[in-house]
């Protein structure tokens, strides 16, 4: 089972190891066949344009590789294409610092700064050059301006349920001015009301319910599916006024038009009076909702077209168009810049924040069952929207990613989708957005395209221009019609041909037509054999044109691509032994050294021994160290010999000096024995053995002056280093122990007595209970006279008269 998951995961590194390299080798992959098609593969792929720079058998797309590679292979700096992108910021305006402080001069200043002209992203306009596989990064600031307008549009339920919620919605205007004006000194505020489409089965049509579609003695309005009843405006009493003379509707069904009337406030920017400014929408219902298909009930197929359809304040298409999906209501919500809050009771609090999920930068707050606190369920979703920024951007050129990382308040760092957003930001507070750009290829034949990014909820945004980099500087030197190209069969641009349709070689030579014939063929067979081009290549116009490796430091070449520049000998898993390199599956070797690998030096220098001898006299140089003949003798010089007979005593008082400070070298041991490196061990097992060391090692066994024995082991490492472990701990004879002893014949004595004792009582034991079997058995033999105890006196007296005759 081990084998089986070494195996498995030697192949998975296999694996792993040659994709990585497919990855990294785009340039390769991309087999461009010209200086274009070569800089769109990767923001790491140059072109040489060195006319000169193609060795036989390699094909144009050679040209194409990664730059240190076409550098390694003789192409010059200045030689090779290899355009990069940049970046332009076209506008980019201060973001604004404005303070609501008290006192005339600053309001003065205050009201002379319009909306417009309040400046809340930076940079606002720029422009990307992009590379394919090259990303372009710049940052974007977000400062939450203070005191910025607001326009808030209350869009009211008024079927019957609502009816006690009117009342209270009657001095909404002053109220909210109020409240509002805590936040900014710039608000507007208008109203719309809905009920539902005005065909049956959302309402009734008899005539009389259309006039009064509520029930009894109840006066109600005619049913309606939306009517704006107040542009957006900053007075407040007239809210109230023209609030106060709404009445209530009705419907049959539970469910609402309110998707109607959220599209045509979203789309109907002139009818409801939008500004560029903080555009809410507060939504107030006590009921569900109907969307795309519902319509279907009432006859009514055509999808709803998006566009607004207001005559005289009223949405006239109700009864024509469907209702809208949520989809199309959270683009056109999105496009308007419109933040939605949902006022709902606390029955339909589920399905609305469902609905909020799917619409970005809207809120739910729960409304009380007859809107008695709309006001501070406002504030506090403002304050919730507002605390948090959304980056969205439009729709990217096919090819184009853009990447997100936010840099939030606290030092808060995100990425992916969480890098599009920063929550929890205050008024004045300042974030920081850092967007990449990366193109893949050239979109669109490298027209320019524009994007826009921008915060949901916010109608500035940030403009980027993409332009596209699809060709060569090169390109535009180009000749056509060359006569190098074969007679005008290519175009001559960035050192090679870029042949005409039809035509196919080097230098256009051929036909593609005639490509694959079978006398060119025949010269791109090497001694008439029967591979073409040594299957390694492709036989082109009769020449062959050899395959390219994954990795781009290996190639073919040759007239039949014969040749290569990786399968030479190695040596220390470097090809040619890291001193030489490969030509035609033969290692040339750089000067001094030699071999078919060239891993023999022929440097005589590290053979030589102390005695200016070669290998001491003692073995023969080969390929710069040292072969001992001697196999008693080690070393590069051959001069060492650590078990030779004698080297436990010649070093015996050095290593007792050292290591137990004893022996007759004690006084001079820094000076005589410091030749040698001691470690010490714990136990003798601690000591190396011959079979784990790389060299020879001599085990000694010594006894000092007190009849004590010491243990070594001597050696000479690889490194030519003499080493010595040592046992720290003497092994010396000791006397006998008196105390072991005494307490060893004192329990003796007690346990032979207690064994004795014992051995007594289980024989008492034995003996009593055959005694009392004995005395059983001859209670149950024993037989008992049965007759009259002569001792017995009967209690009883008998009379006998004795002149009784019986008669």
């Amino acid at each position: 089972m081990d084998l089986k998951l070494l195996l498995v995961s030697i192949l998975f590194g296999v694996f792993c190891f040659s994709n990585a390299q497919k990855e990294g080798n785009e340039c390769i992959n991309a087999n461009a066949k010209y200086c274009g098609e070569c800089i769109q593969a990767g923001a790491k792929c140059g072109w040489c344009k060195d006319p000169e720079f193609l060795k036989q058998g390699e094909t144009v797309s050679t040209r194409c590789d990664e730059l240190q590679s076409l550098i390694k292979r003789g192409c010059d700096d200045d030689m090779i294409e290899n355009p990069r992108g940049d970046q332009k910021i076209l506008k980019n305006k201060a973001v604004t610092n404005r303070g609501r402080g008290e006192g005339k001069q600053k309001s003065e200043a205050r009201l002379k700064l319009k909306p417009e002209e309040i400046t809340q992203i930076q940079p606002q306009k720029l422009s990307l050059t992009l590379r394919s596989g090259e990303p372009q990064s710049f940052d974007l600031k977000f400062k939450r301006a203070e005191d910025y307008p607001i326009d808030l549009y209350y869009l009211m339920d008024l079927s019957y349920s609502m009816k006690d919620d009117l009342e209270n919605v009657k001095n909404l205007g002053t109220s909210l001015m109020l409240e509002m004006s805590k936040i900014t000194s710039d608000f507007r505020i208008g109203f719309g009301s809905f009920v539902e489409k005005t065909v049956m089965p959302y309402i009734s049509t008899t005539p009389a319910k259309l006039l009064n579609p509520c029930t009894g003695d109840q006066n109600c309005t005619s049913p309606f599916s939306y009517k704006n009843v107040l542009k957006l405006t900053s007075d407040g009493k007239k809210f109230n006024t023209l609030v106060g003379k709404q009445h209530i509707s009705g419907n049959l069904d539970s469910p609402e038009g309110g998707f109607d009337a959220i599209m045509q406030v979203a789309v109907c920017g002139d009818h409801i009076g939008w500004r560029n400014v903080t555009r809410l929408l507060v939504f107030s219902t006590d009921a569900g909702f109907h969307f795309a298909g519902d319509g279907k009930l009432g006859g009514i197929v055509l999808p709803n077209d998006g566009k607004c359809h207001l005559e005289n304040n009223i949405y006239t298409m109700s009864h024509y168009y469907d209702y809208p999906s949520i989809a199309h209501l959270v683009q056109k919500l999105s496009d308007n810049n419109i933040q939605t809050i949902f006022a709902v009771t606390e029955e339909f609090q589920p399905v609305y924040k469902e609905l909020k999920n799917l619409i970005p930068k809207s809120a739910v707050g729960t409304l009380s069952a007859n809107s008695s606190n709309v006001i501070n369920l406002i504030i506090d979703a403002y304050n919730s929207l507002s605390s948090e920024v959304i980056l969205e951007n439009s729709k990217l050129p096919e090819g184009v990613t853009i990447a997100y990382t936010s840099h939030c308040k606290n030092g808060v760092v995100s990425e992916g989708e969480s890098g599009r957003k920063c929550s929890n930001i205050s008024i004045g507070d300042q974030v920081m957005f850092s967007i990449i750009v990366t193109s893949k290829g050239c979109p669109k034949q490298g027209k320019p395209e524009t994007i826009k990014i921008k915060p949901l909820g916010f109608t500035e945004e940030v403009e980027i221009t993409l332009n596209f980099i699809c060709e060569c500087e090169c390109n535009q030197d180009g000749i056509k019609n060359s006569e190098l190209c074969h007679f005008g069969n290519g175009t001559y641009e960035c050192g090679a041909c870029k042949c005409n349709e039809g035509r196919v070689g080097r230098q256009c030579e051929c036909s593609s037509n005639d490509v694959a014939t079978e006398d060119m063929d025949r010269t791109c067979r090497k001694d008439n054999g029967t591979d073409i081009c040594s299957n390694n290549g492709d036989c082109v116009c009769g020449t062959c044109e050899c395959k390219k490796r994954d990795n781009p430091e290996e190639r073919y070449s040759g007239q039949y691509c014969e040749c290569d520049n990786f399968n030479c000998d190695r040596s220390g898993n470097k090809l040619c032994g890291g001193h030489g390199r490969c030509e035609c599956r033969v290692c040339v070797c750089d000067p001094m050294w030699t071999g078919s690998a060239c891993d023999c030096s022929l440097d005589n220098s590290t053979c030589m021994a102390s005695n200016q001898q070669l290998c001491n006299g003692r073995g023969t140089c080969e390929c710069g160290t040292c072969k001992c003949t001697d196999l008693k003798f080690q070393g590069p010089t051959c001069e060492t010999c650590p078990t030779c007979p004698g080297v436990c005593t010649e070093h015996k008082e050095c290593v007792q000096c050292r290591a137990f400070g004893t022996g007759d070298k004690k006084e001079t041991c820094e000076r005589d024995c410091s030749y040698f490196n001691l470690i010490k061990v714990k136990e003798r097992d601690k000591l190396p053995q011959p079979n784990d060391a790389t060299y020879p090692v001599m085990h000694c066994k010594e006894r000092d002056a007190n009849d004590c024995w010491f243990y070594y082991t001597y050696a000479v490492n690889n490194n030519t280093q003499k080493e010595v472990h040592v046992v720290d701990i003497l092994d010396c004879p000791a006397g006998p122990d008196i105390i072991p002893i005494v307490a060893g014949v004192v329990a003796g004595i007690v346990l032979i007595g207690l064994a004795l004792l014992l051995i007594w009582k289980l024989l008492m034991i034995i003996h009593d209970r055959r005694e009392f079997a004995k005395f059983e058995k001859e209670k149950m033999n024993a037989k008992w006279d049965t007759g009259e105890n002569p001792i017995y006196k009967s209690a009883v007296t008998t009379v006998v008269n004795p002149k009784y005759e019986g008669k």
